[in-house]
């Protein structure tokens, strides 16, 4: 075992946290009889060897050892030294075309995979079920012989009775006739026959539905959805006991539940664990489906709708999960998911019912439909737990009380008002109260103070402070009571002597948005305006015009800030001309140099600045700039639009742009729902305001 393993010169190599020399001594310790040391070795070799599923050359130089240890019987964890080869030989093969693979190790890797076939064919019928179930789908990824694969996986099927092992099972085989033409022919008739077979397991049936379409996603006819529906139901009449296929639930990491570590953190790392849960053998199955389906929203939004409809709790858990991705990825019309979603909020399964509000908060720009059931809901669970629900004990009726006032909040609902006003009190969970109070303006009588002896608490000196000083001063901000002035002055002064220059600026921000309303704070604005802190000055800048409001004050600063090498002081000076206007003309001739500078964003923010100082004169030199940014980054859309709308019938030639816009089904992953939303609105304002005055 591990013969020549110390004549690898690891210490030549390195994985994604430096020197691989480590690496010695992590595989030993895959055998270990200690179960806590084995599960360290695997968390640094995933976290570090495998980080993030790449492959480095010291992760390819692990293959052979790795299959000494999978082939040992003394391994104790086999199975998962099995799926930990199959996951590297997966990147590998998938990265080893590309140009940057041979210095990380991906073509050494695959070609490593590949030589070692029948090792693969002898795993995948192993005797233990955890080993032949981590194996199988290495068969349709490294086996070159179609033929003896394709045999393999008709017999596997066959021979398995966990449901688990044979959806693998079919799932490999399209693997197979997608990376091997010759057997795509064979597997087609084999996935037919499958689906069509009465004495099947229902749940087999629908993987042979899934794949077909997986291997012809661009001939699926009309009726393979609803089929696969029929199937669904089928499959509703018998339930699978988790113990026979689902593996232990991921424990969350011990560093982000230390004492030291914020509750935003831990919570992160909560979120992250369920959502990789499963918690039905089909959700994977159904996860492909979607994938297959893509753009079909309305067959997508059909089969969505049986999955929440669905007996089984676990069934519907991870419907809700795939809903709330289906709507953050595609635009439309989604009332029926979200009165489905709704439903929910209900269900005797509190891990449902908790779920359900947390889809209905993270979409809540698409919630209104929701607004009377969250309310509801809210209502009966103050009711039924006592008005200091918010803090329950219990961490699933906890959770679903704070995700459902969350969600209402955010739909500026006042009866979400109790519950913050519980936490911002208690100080229990007050951070998740924070991030939606700046949704409820009407209530900033309530909300404003509690905020401000939240502000007047702040330890600037704490590790983690800007997580929650940065909510809190946005919140205030957004409210808009100049009560807080004080208490926000005092929070910037105290982050300006730590040297907290996130902090600096969202309380800089936070007195821009307080106008002249923020007087009182001029004098330690006015001495920030020429800090040391490159994003400090500019947001100064923009707070001393917006309290003070003196032209003759700012201009030279805002023009020495144009002359700046870097490129987000330049945008900044950009956009506080542009809300200067007219009166800032002096700095036209420079915001024209650089509607040509290499940077798009420079050239989007100048442009736009050029527009509201000069205006229609400019118009066609304007349009040129936004729309050809526009075109190359979709990034640039939130900054564009908002210039085209400003610039009304003078932006007609962007009309074909804002209408192709509109046009496109996907939503922009790096926007979010909540933005991609907002930018809709802005288009249709746009074309709107263009359309009104040209037609």
């Amino acid at each position: 075992m591990f013969d020549g393993l110390h004549d690898i010169d690891w210490s030549s190599m390195d994985h994604a946290y430096g020197s691989a020399e480590e690496v010695p001594a992590l595989l030993p310790a895959f055998r270990s009889p200690d179960a806590e040391e084995r599960r360290k070795a695997f968390s640094r070799f995933h976290g570090a060897v495998h980080h993030q599923g790449d492959v480095y050359p010291c992760t390819a130089a692990t293959v052979p050892f790795l299959f000494e240890l999978a082939e040992d019987a003394a391994t104790p964890d086999r199975a998962a030294v099995v799926d930990l080869l199959v996951s590297i030989g997966r990147i590998a093969v998938d990265r080893c075309e590309e140009q940057y693979a041979h210095a990380s190790g991906h073509a050494e890797a695959a070609a490593l995979m590949r030589e070692r076939a029948d090792k693969i064919v002898e795993l995948a019928s192993d005797s233990d079920p955890r080993v032949r179930r981590a194996a199988v789908r290495g068969v349709g990824l490294f086996v070159d012989d179609a033929e003896r694969a394709a045999a393999l996986l008709r017999d596997r099927l066959s021979a398995e009775s966990g449901v688990v092992h044979r959806l693998l099972v079919v799932e490999t085989m399209a693997t197979l006739a997608l990376r091997l033409p010759a057997v795509a022919g064979e597997a087609m008739r084999w996935f037919d026959a499958l689906a069509a077979e009465p004495t099947l397991d229902p749940r087999t049936r629908l993987a042979a539905v899934v794949h077909r379409a997986r291997c012809s996603p661009h001939d699926i006819a009309e009726d393979v959805v609803p089929a696969a529906i029929g199937l669904l139901r089928e499959t509703a009449r018998s339930t699978v006991p988790a113990g026979t296929w689902a593996d232990p639930p991921s424990r969350t990491p011990a560093a982000a539940a230390a004492d030291d570590v914020p509750a935003q953190v831990t919570a992160a790392f909560e979120d992250l664990d369920r959502h990789g849960r499963v918690h039905a053998p089909t959700t994977e199955l159904l996860r492909t489906f979607h994938e297959v389906l893509e753009g079909r929203l309305p067959q997508r939004t059909v089969l969505l709708a049986e999955q929440l409809r669905d007996p089984d709790p676990g069934t519907r858990l991870d419907a809700l999960r795939m809903t709330a991705e289906f709507m953050k990825s595609w635009r439309g019309d989604h009332a029926v998911l979200i009165g489905l979603v709704a439903g929910q909020l209900g269900a005797t399964d509190p891990e449902v019912a908790a779920e359900a509000a947390a889809v209905l908060e993270a979409c809540h720009p698409l919630a209104e439909p929701a607004r009377e059931a969250l309310a509801a809901q809210v209502a009966a669970q103050r009711t039924e737990h006592g008005p200091d629900v918010w803090a329950a004990p219990r961490p699933h009726v906890r959770r679903a009380h704070q995700e459902a006032v969350r969600a209402l909040a955010r739909l500026g609902d006042a009866r979400a008002l109790p519950s913050l006003l519980t936490a911002l009190d208690s100080g229990v969970d007050s951070w998740r109260a924070v991030e939606v109070a700046r949704a409820l303006p009407q209530a900033a009588g309530d909300l404003v103070p509690r905020l401000r002896a939240h502000l007047r608490h702040i330890d600037l000196t704490g590790q983690w402070v800007e997580m929650s000083a940065n909510a809190l001063l946005s919140a205030v901000a957004a409210l808009g009571d100049p009560a807080a002035v004080p208490d926000v002055a005092g929070v910037l002064e105290g982050a300006v002597r730590h040297e907290r220059g996130s902090v600096t600026r969202s309380a800089l921000a936070a007195l821009k948005a307080f106008g002249p309303g923020a007087a009182p704070a001029l004098p330690v604005v006015r001495a920030l305006t020429t800090g040391t802190d490159a994003h400090v000055g500019p947001a100064a800048v923009a707070a001393l015009w917006a309290i003070g409001g003196d032209r003759e004050e700012v201009m030279p600063l805002l023009l020495e800030l144009l002359d700046e090498s870097m490129s987000f002081r330049v945008r900044d000076a950009a956009d506080v001309l542009g809300e200067i206007g007219p009166p800032a003309a002096a700095a036209l001739p420079r915001l024209r140099e650089l509607s040509t500078h290499a940077d798009e964003w420079v050239r989007v923010h100048c442009a736009a600045a050029v527009w509201d100082i000069a205006g229609e004169t400019e118009a066609g030199a304007v349009l040129d700039v936004l729309l050809q940014a526009w075109t190359r980054n979709s990034s640039t859309a939130g900054r564009v639009v908002t210039c085209l709308r400003r610039m009304g019938p003078a932006a007609a030639p962007a009309l074909p742009h804002l209408r192709a816009h509109l046009a496109v089904a996907r939503r922009d992953w790096f926007l979010g729902v909540g933005r991609d939303e907002e930018l809709q609105r802005d288009v249709r304002a746009a074309v709107e305001r263009i359309t009104s005055v040209t037609v």
